[in-house]
């Protein structure tokens, strides 16, 4: 046998399910970084729907999860997202992949394995759609102790920030005027994308203050918007939404210490910080209703207790109940704007007014010395057409 033919023999394919890991402990850093046709390699306990919505968005080949996507805690509805996108989940693949997988690297997922060519590196349980819907219909006996939690951390928050809620202590000032003005508070959550582009119309005639917490900065300049205030992590959010000329919240802790903050600052754009144990997205209604807003309208915040639940946090949310009491009568979903605006003037107003505009213009030349000579003008080039129509068919 010939040297060369070995050289240009091919391996054989091996099987399962090919395509470049893309790695980070971070879900959000992972899912700007990701592209179609790469495989997701993250580490998400419960998996929440927001975070599928964005990998199906993505166009992910497949997603291995170092945790369980479904711990029984509650009901999240991220994995059954991701299946009836017909996008393969590999669950509980361990700690340890995201150490075994470089960023980068070609991988292959086969019967429940993660393989680093021929070698396999980790193993999880490939998800099924019975199986979800199982762990599912376990998981909705962990609700009550999720409220119980929930309720216990709500009142820690409200014993430690009371003064933060009823007086404004610690809300940090902005140069975006928002007193008396609607805001627009935009979070990359459920079907944010869908009802943000029901409300361009809305934006037109209104041209409410954009606001853009973590990532929905970027949602707002991929829907040709520009945000004039982000509030949350700079990590979350792009360097052309944090370049863009907005004002920059940054979430901080009680020491002062804020995360990110560094990000913003080698970019040479302005920040200050907001020290408090509130998510970013009950510290943008904060700031829009301690400086005076009009009324603000939401994209992409939970507004069920299906969503709040889902998203698996119930330290974080503990802010969320009492932020909603003290904005009270402002806060408007964005769902319901769309579901209930209508333009000023709509598309029939405008054609009745062309209609009339054009009979008044009829009558008055009917009645005048040029309107004789125009109709003159239309009775002659009438009869010079018909002139012209018979002459062709004879």
């Amino acid at each position: 046998m010939k040297l060369s033919g070995l050289l240009h023999r091919s391996r054989p394919e091996l099987p399962g399910l090919s395509g470049t890991a893309r790695v980070d402990r971070r879900t959000e850093a992972l899912l700007r970084r990701i592209k179609p046709g790469e495989i997701a390699v993250l580490d998400q306990i419960d998996l929440d729907r927001a975070t599928a919505d964005a990998l199906v968005s993505a166009r992910v080949a497949a997603v291995v999860n170092a945790a369980p996507s479904i711990s029984g805690r509650f009901p999240t509805l991220g994995p059954e997202v991701l299946l009836a996108a017909g996008i393969p989940l590999l669950d509980s693949a361990g700690p340890d992949v995201l150490a075994a997988v470089p960023d980068g690297a070609r991988i292959r997922l086969h019967e429940g394995a993660v393989h680093l060519g021929e070698k396999e590196v980790a193993r999880g349980t490939e998800q099924t759609a019975d199986a979800v819907a199982d762990a599912l219909a376990d998981a909705k006996s962990g609700l009550s102790h999720q409220l119980e939690a929930f309720a216990a951390n709500t009142i820690e928050f409200m014993q430690r920030e009371r003064s933060m809620l009823l007086y404004g202590v610690g809300v940090p000032d902005v140069e975006v005027d928002l007193a008396g003005r609607q805001v627009l508070v935009v979070a990359a959550g459920y079907d944010h994308v869908a009802d943000l582009a029901r409300l361009k119309n809305y934006i037109r005639e209104y041209k409410p203050v954009l606001v853009g917490v973590g990532a929905g900065a970027d949602a707002l300049l991929a829907a040709g918007h520009t945000p004039q205030l982000i509030v949350g992590d700079p990590g979350e959010v792009s360097a052309e939404a944090l370049g863009s000329g907005a004002d920059v919240v940054v979430p901080a802790f009680a020491d002062g210490h804020a995360p990110g903050l560094h990000r913003v600052q080698d970019l040479g754009a302005g920040a200050v910080t907001f020290p408090s144990s509130a998510n970013p997205e009950d510290l943008a209604l904060l700031v829009a209703a301690h400086h005076g807003a009009s009324m603000i309208v939401t994209v992409g915040l939970s507004a069920t207790m299906a969503e709040f639940l889902d998203r698996g946090r119930s330290g974080s949310n503990a802010s969320t109940f009492l932020t909603r009491l003290q904005v009270g009568p402002t806060l408007v979903d964005g769902r319901v704007i769309a579901a209930l605006y209508r333009s000023r003037i709509s598309t029939g107003a405008i054609l009745l007014m062309l209609a009339a505009a054009v009979v008044a213009i009829g009558a008055a030349l009917l009645v005048s010395d040029a309107g004789d000579a125009v109709l003159d003008w239309l009775v002659q080039s009438w009869n010079g057409l018909l002139g012209l129509v018979r002459g062709w068919v004879a």
